[in-house]
């Protein structure tokens, strides 16, 4: 099984990568630890292709979170048996993200570059509500469903989160 997890910061990514990861016993590969390394220093583009391509090359299954469209975005659709967008609205993005901050905070995620602790900034915050969701990007996700709709599933809320995590 290939999974690709795209959608929204703070729309729930990375735990749900983690659960179906565990649920087919598959490799993740968690782009935020592609893209960062510690203390937030952010890796070069030829390294983070150099890391998602060598993770494609030699793996059968996976399930790979995140958008990054520098990062083989087309290979990675195109092989995936499932595209799940996670398209929650802004607002209730921005609540997980300051729940996961609670939780996190002077810590590092699990998903997340060594070293990275768990920050809640201004620049982030406008990231969450309005930066992370540009037309450009709301366009390039309609394109995947208009190209890949027979593998993709919208999950826009927690009760269609929960009745997706029912089978896992």
């Amino acid at each position: 099984m290939k999974i690709a997890i795209i959608g929204y910061s703070g729309a729930g990514k990375s735990t749900l990568a983690r659960r179906l990861g565990k649920y087919y016993n598959v490799d993740i590969l968690h782009f935020d630890r592609v893209h960062f390394l510690p203390n937030w220093k952010i890796r070069s583009d030829e390294e983070k292709k150099q890391i998602t391509k060598e993770f494609l090359d030699t793996h059968s299954q996976w399930v790979i979170e995140g958008n990054y469209s520098k990062l083989f975005y087309e290979r990675r659709m195109e092989e995936a048996d499932l595209i799940i967008m996670m398209l929650f609205h802004r607002f209730a993005c921005l609540k997980r993200v300051i729940k996961r901050y609670q939780k996190y905070k002077n810590k590092t995620r699990p998903d997340m570059g060594e070293g990275c602790n768990e920050k809640l900034d201004a620049e982030f915050i406008w990231w969450v509500l309005h930066e992370g969701r540009t037309k450009h990007k709301r366009d390039g996700y309609k394109k995947i469903l208009a190209q890949y709709c027979d593998k993709t599933i919208i999950i826009k809320n927690q009760r269609q989160l929960n009745n997706l995590l029912k089978n896992y």
